[in-house]
């Protein structure tokens, strides 16, 4: 079974060395504004990609190389906060863009902002503290002053569905939208392979034992950083015992009364919904 929600997408290829100056024909732009994106909504399907040439004084700061697809050259650049962008298009967190615009601009959106996060968030050395610049050969940023080179941050994690015959295990979190249910996830520490990660955090989060674990899919989670690593598991022993920080509720349920769960592509619904339909 594959599983392909949209940031399962492979956004584009990232050839390196950027290209010195594709022509304006080549060029696509995915504008991020705070930690939203731009967005044409119609007419339908809608884009997240824009023309040459930009509307003058619409971004700032210097524009990011994002990569290449079918000889077109993309990028990546800021809106300020409060500027109003041109008529029809409006800003939208990405994962309010399911459904919206294709799989492909999703996923497009959703690297852009990883990557002008990362830029932000680097611009200085961990190490001494000095200025960084990107690298032309590679995604990276390298210092200026001790050569220190820094990579994207992937932080992995875990999500699992426990199955007890012909139960599922779901349970929620305080952040979880208003009465519903997911399934178990949690971050990967280190000294741990993923195996005893899912084992620590379902013992941590409702104090049973697993087994048989599964490996089901896996998906990029950049919002702003995950690798979400899913697994299917099968109940070990142990009554449901929450821990009422990262869950306040947890249960069993049959195929007849799920309580409501993610409703967008995420490998959480696509879990669920294969269990209900008997793949896992």
């Amino acid at each position: 079974m594959e599983h392909r929600p949209f940031y399962a997408v492979r956004p584009l290829l990232p050839v390196y060395p950027e290209p010195e100056d594709p022509s304006p024909a080549q060029r696509r732009w995915v504008l991020v504004q705070g930690s939203s994106v731009l967005f044409q909504s119609g007419p339908a399907p809608g884009t997240v990609l824009m023309s040459d040439p930009l509307p003058a004084g619409l971004v700032c700061g210097a524009p990011v190389y994002l990569g290449t697809r079918d000889d077109l050259y993309y990028y990546a650049a800021e809106v300020p906060a409060g500027a109003a962008p041109p008529a029809g298009w409006n800003p939208s967190p990405v994962r309010e863009l399911s459904g919206t615009v294709p799989d492909s601009d999703m996923a497009l959106a959703s690297y852009a902002v990883r990557i002008l996060d990362f830029d932000r968030s680097t611009a200085f050395c961990g190490r001494c503290g000095a200025q960084t610049r990107p690298l032309t050969t590679e995604r990276a940023r390298i210092c200026t002053a001790c050569g220190r080179i820094i990579y994207p941050r992937i932080s992995p994690a875990i999500i699992v569905l426990i199955k007890k015959g012909e139960e599922v295990l779901l349970a929620r979190s305080p952040a979880s939208p208003p009465g519903v249910f997911s399934v178990i996830a949690g971050f990967n520490e280190l000294g741990e392979n993923l195996e005893q990660t899912v084992h620590r955090e379902v013992g941590e989060e409702v104090g049973i034992a697993v087994r048989n674990l599964r490996y089901f899919g896996s998906e990029p989670w950049p919002f702003p950083d995950s690798l979400m690593i899913g697994f299917v598991a099968d109940h070990a022993g142990g009554e449901i015992r929450i821990d009422h920080q990262e869950i306040e509720a947890a249960g069993w349920f049959t195929r007849d009364s799920l309580p409501p769960y993610p409703r967008k592509a995420s490998i959480t619904r696509a879990l669920i919904e294969a269990w209900i339909r008997r793949e896992v």
